[in-house]
């Protein structure tokens, strides 16, 4: 990689680098000759593992004469331009609040940044700049859809034209419940800082396809078994998307670039996520491959049964593990923050695990429900649940 011609640092002195005023001020005003696009290298948020940085290619191409891929793809998707007004309840050193932040101020919209999501003061927000496109998680949902009905109904949501939420599966009771509450501009997108491919689905879809993330915009998706073989309809296996280019490399580290690829198509690339396709193409997360509990040689998904408990009146926040079990091997443990002023007892654990049963089969409910003050998430939503099992089993 060649060396950059200049280092610049701005609001104070740093040694080896130049002053950013004064050289603004020396510039000539006239636009330069060559302004090649450049791209952005972020890196995952290390939910399963260390983070890794995401080397994508040069587009190779100057700034006017093509759009960034955000742009070209997302900001036709929803509708973004001059009259945006976005609401980003995350914070800017995750992947998709500083994409979409850059793709708004590039089509010449206006951004509204909070410093940390809190649910009345997001829709204090909406309510006070006419907010027209958002994007959440739906951690985020789940906290405004537990706020007092008053405080909820206090603000005016009605000028939302776009809500994208991403970067965790939302339940389907959730999402319908958000879509009666703000109308059908919930929209979802399934993708990653990997930029390996993309699906969508709005809110007609999510209502009549419940717990999809929607049809490819941006690749082909195949489900593929351990031996990368195509899997039919129905049946879970690993996400792969096909391009038809080269999308990334992990920055210093080909080994977990070559992992990342199918063995058999270098341009087939998976984040690690477990799902399945239906007869129409709509695509359903199961959950991530490092969060699969095997019990008594089965697989158990966490994510089924947390989108069930998430729904309990008592709950404000879960997370499913497995946890070591001399006989089955791994039993899956919910780990349960209750919402304020409801009191843990034995009796409300057993009654979240017959809640659980009531909609999924007895062998995918948690065997076994513990009362936790916090549950560990990054600060867009995520679950961290390496660091809860580290917390449990007493690593540091």
């Amino acid at each position: 990689m060649a060396a950059p011609e200049s280092r610049l640092a701005w609001g104070g002195v740093v040694d080896g680098f130049g002053d950013f005023e004064t050289t603004r001020e020396a510039a000539s005003p006239a636009p330069l000759a060559s302004q090649p696009r450049g791209a952005d290298m972020l890196y995952s948020s290390g939910t399963t593992g260390r983070p890794k940085g995401i080397k994508p290619d040069l587009p190779g191409v100057q700034v006017d004469e093509e759009k960034d891929l955000m742009s070209r793809v997302f900001g036709v998707v929803y509708g973004f331009g001059p009259d945006t007004v976005y609401l980003s309840p995350a914070p800017l050193y995750h992947a998709a609040p500083l994409r979409y932040c850059a793709m708004t101020n590039a089509l010449g919209g206006t951004v509204i940044m909070m410093d940390r999501f809190d649910a009345e003061g997001a829709l204090r927000l909406i309510d006070e700049y006419s907010v027209t496109h958002s994007q959440w998680v739906p951690t985020m949902f789940v906290r405004m859809l537990k706020l007092p009905d008053d405080v909820r109904n206090a603000y005016d949501v009605s000028s939302l034209k776009v809500a994208v939420h991403a970067a965790a599966p939302c339940p389907a009771e959730i999402k319908r419940r958000m879509i009666e509450w703000w109308g059908p501009v919930i929209s979802e997108y399934y993708a990653a800082t990997e930029g390996v491919g993309i699906t969508v689905i709005n809110s007609e879809e999510a209502l009549a396809h419940p717990g999809s993330v929607g049809r490819a915009v941006l690749g082909v998706v195949h489900i593929c078994d351990d031996a990368g073989v195509d899997l039919p309809v129905g049946e879970v296996g690993t996400i792969y998307f096909e391009r038809d280019e080269p999308t990334f490399v992990y920055h210093n580290d080909p080994a977990k670039t070559k992992a990342a690829q199918h063995p058999d198509h270098e341009w087939w690339t998976t984040t690690g996520d477990l799902g399945y396709l239906d007869a129409e193409g709509y695509l359903y997360l199961t959950d991530r491959k490092a969060f699969t509990i095997i019990s008594g040689g089965v697989n158990i998904y966490p994510q089924e049964s947390e989108n069930v408990i998430i729904n309990h009146p008592a709950v404000y926040d879960v997370g499913v593990i497995g946890l070591p079990d001399d006989d089955l091997g791994e039993r899956p443990v919910g780990f349960v923050q209750l919402m304020e002023g409801v009191a843990p007892s034995e009796s409300l654990a057993q009654e979240l695990i017959e809640f659980t049963r009531n909609d999924l089969a007895a062998f995918k409910a948690p065997k076994e429900i513990r009362f936790i003050d916090e549950l560990p998430r990054t600060p867009t939503g995520k679950l961290v649940k390496r660091t809860l099992r580290d917390q449990v089993l007493g690593r540091s």
